[in-house]
């Protein structure tokens, strides 16, 4: 995708030195257009949990190349294998809910233990690293290329007239590298000519949607509204919203979907207005192991700061102001899970298939094993 008419990927290797993993710092976004240069295994992990980078895709491709800066960064008198552990464990504990940070690390460590010498293991944990951003990136466009039908025949029964749709947090290409899970139909439409619209829910606390999804949709031309979070409903139920389309972090094999906080309840307004509420994500934020998400899935609970503070621009300078009492506690869950019973739809990279263990198992066969029931 592009800024400033220049394509970018959010995380790549610095080109003249590969020991240096960049990314674009989105803490500071729109405002400020920041490139980090990540150089420690440290550095990556509070990339990681201080939401430098977020998004499930992009998170996992961050801390796979945070895998390989830990071989690569390797002291020569230590052991290399328990070093590779303890570099996985301090990663994985960085975001508990994001499923792809999982996957990704433990692609790493099962390729690393297949070779032996610190030599190969540094080509191998680069090598890996590099499939699983170009891995990511394709699943991405291909979910593009399946959600754009939905769009099309919206746009075909709406006689060619704008379709609207609603999407929560940022699941652009920013969340991942490029493309983005529940933007890339939305992109293919536009780029197809299709007439869409996009209410984009600003996301409260961290703002995600008006910071960062407003900001890709003006970069690359998408017709769009930042709204405050409770509106969604209201439009809904004046015929207003033709479509929601969200992101995950973690949907179990059975259908249910983790995603941003409040993205549970869009899915009930979506319900009672008889709205398709369709999630988008590639196969590796699937959680094949887990069978009831509001019950197992783990939720994050972030720190009560991003609750009572907000982030802006004030003549011409990034500010946090306080919006709540200063003694008041707040409470800062990160995520919520929407039943399989609410979503229409799921999005992949192999097409879309009914929020249910048999759908899920429809597209991809081979992950669903006996063992996975209870």
């Amino acid at each position: 995708m592009k800024i400033n008419g220049k394509h970018y990927h959010t995380i790549w290797l610095k080109e003249d030195n590969p020991s240096i993993i960049q990314i674009i710092d989105q803490r500071s976004l729109p405002h400020e257009f920041t490139i980090e240069d990540l150089t420690t295994v440290d550095e990556v992990a509070v990339a990681i949990k201080d939401m430098h980078v977020r998004g499930a895709p992009l998170i996992g491709v961050t801390a796979a190349y945070g895998m390989y800066l830990a071989v690569l960064l390797a002291p020569e008198n230590i052991d290399l294998e328990e070093h590779i552990v303890q570099a996985a464990e301090q990663l994985k504990a960085t975001r508990p809910t994001a499923v792809n940070l999982f996957w990704a690390i433990n692609k790493q460590v099962d390729a690393l233990t297949k070779v032996t010498s610190r030599t190969e293991k540094i080509k191998v944990a680069l090598k890996t690293a590099d499939w699983i951003k170009a891995h990511e990136v394709e699943n991405c466009r291909l979910i593009g290329e399946e959600g754009v039908a939905i769009i099309e025949k919206l746009s075909a029964a709406k006689n060619g007239d704008v379709v609207n749709i609603l999407t929560h947090c940022n699941a652009g290409w920013m969340a991942c590298i490029d493309y983005g899970t529940a933007t890339a139909p939305i992109y293919a439409a536009h780029e197809k000519g299709i007439k869409v619209h996009v209410w984009v829910d600003e996301t409260r606390p961290r703002n995600q949607g008006a910071r960062i999804t407003a900001f890709e949709l003006k970069e690359q031309g998408v017709p769009h509204t930042v709204i405050p979070d409770n509106v969604g409903g209201h439009l809904m139920q004046h015929d207003m919203v033709d479509m929601v389309i969200v992101g995950s972090d973690r949907t179990t094999y059975t259908g249910d979907v983790a995603n941003k906080i409040g993205t549970y309840l869009k899915a009930l307004a979506a319900k009672d207005n008889e709205i398709p509420f369709y999630a988008a994500l590639p196969s590796s934020t699937f959680d094949w192991t887990i069978r009831d998400g509001v019950k197992e899935i783990p939720i994050e609970n972030r720190g009560a700061e991003e609750v009572k503070y907000i982030q802006g621009l004030h003549e011409g300078k990034l500010m946090k102001v306080l919006l709540t009492p200063e003694e008041s506690p707040a409470t800062n869950y990160a995520f919520d899970v929407t039943p399989a019973h609410l979503v229409t739809g799921l999005i992949t990279e192999k097409g879309i298939c009914a929020a249910s263990e048999e759908g899920v198992k429809g597209l991809f066969p081979e992950k669903i094993k006996p063992s996975n029931a209870k």
